[in-house]
């Protein structure tokens, strides 16, 4: 993971609250998940369509937060860019999750000379930081979303199987596991139906706060050029356009990207925190 983790659920909920701060990012992250799906019919206007009679235009009742130096409008480009700027680290977070979940359970099931070859291949992955696979994946296949994805799914891979092997060695050693061996039950069975649910809520909880450095490294990805491309409404994408406005003094078409970006990851990380400090009860 290119970006460093930094543990801010406790600061914040020392600040706020912890339920209530829990609450708050849930409800930050189930407006997010609305916003992304209903976002063609709540955007007041087509963010792909610039006028550049209207340039850098402050808030307006026409442009509820302006315009970008292109002309188009910021609160409906915010809006549609909700969908790209989710769906990029959900494929990242669900392809990771699948591939880690897989290793990780036959790795800690097996034990061994097998387990002890696959946890260095994941040391040797760990070596690899997200961006940098997914900047030499746009190298190789061009830019867009689906290359840096698949990049990051495999850079992210190890976090969630190194977590998924320790709890399986873990849970393995437990009676109930020795219960459904007794019983004649096949291994593979055993690890599927018995140790994968009791590990699951952890396994969630990582994949959460993954979520959130997944979508910071996208929205990286996609600030450089590299990621999604114009005219496809993007948060990193309108922080990229966005930078002559600045130097113009006009920073809002920027500010408002920032702060989705800022608010999302922050939510994705409590909420992931949150869960996982539950699964430990």
């Amino acid at each position: 993971m290119s970006t460093v983790a930094v543990r801010i659920g406790p600061l914040l909920r020392r600040l706020g609250g912890g339920e209530r701060l829990f609450k708050a990012c849930l409800g930050v992250l189930a407006a997010l998940v609305l916003v992304a799906l209903l976002a063609p019919w709540l955007a007041p206007q087509d963010p792909t369509v610039g006028d550049f009679a209207d340039t850098m235009a402050g808030v307006s009742a026409q442009h509820w937060l302006g315009t970008d130096q292109g002309g188009h409008d910021t609160f409906s480009a915010l809006l549609l860019g909700a969908r790209t700027s989710l769906l990029g680290p959900l494929g990242v977070v669900v392809f990771a999750g699948l591939g880690g979940i897989a290793v990780g359970l036959f790795s800690g099931w097996r034990g061994g000379w097998v387990d002890a070859v696959i946890s260095r291949v994941l040391d040797i992955l760990f070596a690899f930081p997200s961006l940098l696979l997914a900047i030499l994946a746009v190298a190789l296949f061009g830019k867009g979303l689906g290359a840096p994805v698949l990049a990051m799914a495999v850079a992210y891979l190890p976090y969630t199987a190194r977590l998924v092997r320790g709890l399986t060695a873990q849970e393995k050693t437990r009676p109930y596991v020795a219960a459904y061996l007794v019983q004649g039950h096949a291994a593979p069975y055993v690890a599927v139906r018995g140790v994968l649910p009791n590990i699951a809520p952890t396994v969630l909880a990582q994949s959460t706060v993954n979520f959130g450095y997944a979508l910071l490294d996208l929205a990286a990805l996609s600030f450089l050029g590299l990621g999604v491309q114009p005219p496809t409404p993007d948060w990193g994408a309108m922080i990229n356009r966005a930078q002559s406005a600045v130097l113009a003094g006009q920073p809002l078409s920027a500010e408002v990207p920032v702060a989705a970006v800022v608010l999302a990851v922050v939510a994705f990380n409590v909420v992931g925190e949150r869960l996982g400090e539950r699964s430990a009860r």
